[in-house]
């Protein structure tokens, strides 16, 4: 095992993003058709919020709609914007801060993914999904 490699390293870099004026009907549609749980939300480069499928199945019965099925309660979803749903203070890090860091932070916090900022622009996404598969490619 590396001891100081960074984040970058483990990180998914191609982030599937959404915008504060996207519905939350596209956002279920993003984490079942790409098998995701975390969805930063942007405005322009710069990450100004955090969309979890758990928030979404706080409001919704996203997880009680068959995948083939293609209604889901639009009604609820029209509700709500994805910036009364979303994550708003963030902990992010750097694309140099270690593994080893990452696991630290998220050992001891709530959340499950943690963004990875560079000059304030949004470069990727690391999720305990992605530290568990580090650790089980050292064995």
């Amino acid at each position: 095992m590396i001891k100081r490699e960074p984040i970058s390293a483990i990180m998914t870099k191609d982030v599937i993003t959404l915008s504060k004026s996207d519905s939350l009907e596209l956002a279920e549609h993003l984490f079942k058709s790409h098998h995701i749980r975390h969805i930063p939300v942007v405005k322009g480069e710069k990450i100004i919020g955090m969309l979890s499928y758990t928030d979404l199945l706080r409001i919704s019965f996203a997880d009680a709609v068959d995948e083939e099925e293609e209604t889901v309660d639009a009604v609820v979803y029209n509700m709500f914007s994805i910036g009364q749903v979303m994550a708003r203070n963030l902990t992010s890090v750097s694309s140099t801060t270690t593994i080893k860091e990452v696991a630290e932070i998220l050992s001891k916090k709530e959340f499950h993914a943690i963004p990875v900022v560079d000059n304030k622009k949004l470069v990727g996404i690391v999720t305990t999904t992605d530290l568990i598969n580090y650790l089980l490619k050292q064995f």
